[in-house]
């Protein structure tokens, strides 16, 4: 799930194709080590990316740097078959929840013990926590991206709401309801956006399936879910978004571009995409954090980004932990938070994007942030997603109690199938 940043949202591996690893350069004779580097499409600039290669060799005159782009297409097979073989590249970016896919095999250097020294401390938990498997750090924080309000700053001034001032979910009931008259959609939700309704759940202090020993179960059904669900179906019903289909279908920006919508969540990077198709909202929309239970702490927001990691097998650890040091630390992290509006990997950074509005937006919410049940096999649960299912069965009038006791048994017996 790309959307921008957050193709990392998905731990579903997309594409078939089984491209070709590229082997570790190793050491030239008689001159630096070659270290080889993947990092994704969209995850650097150009720009970011000649700053960076230039500033790390300057620094260290000992490592010939070599980044290879990657595609997210086929990504999942080419990582898991570079794992497992004899040549693979010395760093390799991964989405955030598919780090225990790749440590379950054992093929993943563990940095545990280097926790403290990368700042470990600060790092955002919807980063940290799905890069850590069996009580090991195998995947460091690399950036991070999340979900938003984006609203119509010139539809809200009509309707006399102030944004600023909405802090809990009630109070964005009510403004959302006030916009939803004279032909205005107060938000567009389409109601199978299991993002934002995980971001509900864990509000409510539960989760989409917990692990109860070594099994794991599906909590779709327990009382914070369900109240979860009400409350995304309150507000689902505030817009005329399609109750049978996700964010993707329509694409949300095309809905906001073309109508009267006052609210999308979505992340910041859509507000561009909404200007685009619609010059006439350029300088019209703003954002805010998708509001919490209570003023003081913002919305939970499902994290997604990216996690650095080092094959075991890779030639050059030393090196490569020098890398990882270098863009996961805080010099190297401002820039590229500001380079592309992303949410620096540490909590103590977020300052660094005050002058973005939408970035600094998001670092707000991701102080909330959360991950998906850290688990190899959720892969499986998103691409049969009976969430998806659940949601549209809950808002064209279905019982919610069997529906989510339908979708958790669901969920529970992919988790523990082993496949």
């Amino acid at each position: 799930m790309k959307h921008r940043p957050l193709a990392l949202l998905g731990t579903m591996l997309l594409g078939t194709g089984l491209a070709g690893c590229s082997s570790s350069g190793g050491q030239n004779a008689g001159g630096p080590t070659v270290l080889d580097v993947w990092l994704m499409r969209d995850s650097v600039s150009e720009a970011f990316q000649k700053e960076f290669e230039a500033g790390f060799e300057k620094d260290h005159p000992g490592i010939d740097l070599k980044i290879q782009i990657q595609e997210w297409e086929g990504i999942g097979e080419k990582v898991t078959a570079a794992l497992a073989g004899n040549d693979a590249p010395d760093v390799i970016e991964v989405g955030n929840t598919q780090v225990a896919q790749y440590a379950q095999s054992g093929g993943l250097t563990d940095f545990s013990g280097k926790v403290g020294e990368l700042g470990g401390d600060f790092w955002l938990e919807g980063l940290a926590e799905p890069g850590a498997w069996e009580g090991k750090q195998y995947g460091i924080p690399y950036y991070a991206a999340n979900r938003v309000v984006i609203y119509r700053t010139d539809l809200f001034a009509e309707a006399g709401i102030d944004a600023t001032k909405i802090k809990t979910r009630e109070q964005w009931l009510a403004a959302t309801e006030k916009l939803n008259k004279d032909g205005v959609q107060g938000i567009y939700l389409p109601g199978q956006n299991w993002f934002t309704l995980a971001g509900f759940v864990w509000d409510e202090g539960g989760d989409l399936a917990v692990q109860e020993g070594s099994t794991w179960k599906g909590a779709l059904d327990t009382p914070e879910a369900l109240r979860a669900m009400d409350f995304y179906q309150r507000l689902q019903a505030l817009g005329k978004g399609p109750k049978d289909s996700d964010e993707s279908r329509p694409l949300q920006a095309e809905v906001v571009a073309k109508g009267q919508v006052a609210q999308v969540i979505a992340t910041p990077g859509g507000a561009g995409v909404i200007a685009q198709k619609n010059p006439e909202l350029q300088g019209k929309l703003g954002f805010f954090p998708i509001p919490g239970k209570t003023a003081d702490t913002p919305g939970a927001v499902f994290t997604g980004g990216s996690d650095l990691i080092v094959p075991a097998a890779a030639e050059n650890q030393d090196e490569a932990y020098t890398f990882i040091k270098e863009l996961a630390g805080d010099a190297w992290q401002k820039k590229l938070a500001l380079a592309m509006s992303y949410v620096p990997n540490k909590t103590n950074l977020a300052t660094a994007v005050a002058s973005d509005p939408g970035a600094a937006t998001m670092a707000v919410g991701a102080a909330n942030g959360h991950a998906t049940p850290n688990t190899p096999q959720w892969a499986a649960v998103e691409a049969k997603n009976p969430i998806k299912d659940y949601m549209t069965a809950v808002l064209i009038g279905r019982d919610p109690r069997a529906e989510a006791a339908k979708a958790s048994q669901s969920i529970t017996t992919t988790l523990n199938s082993g496949s």
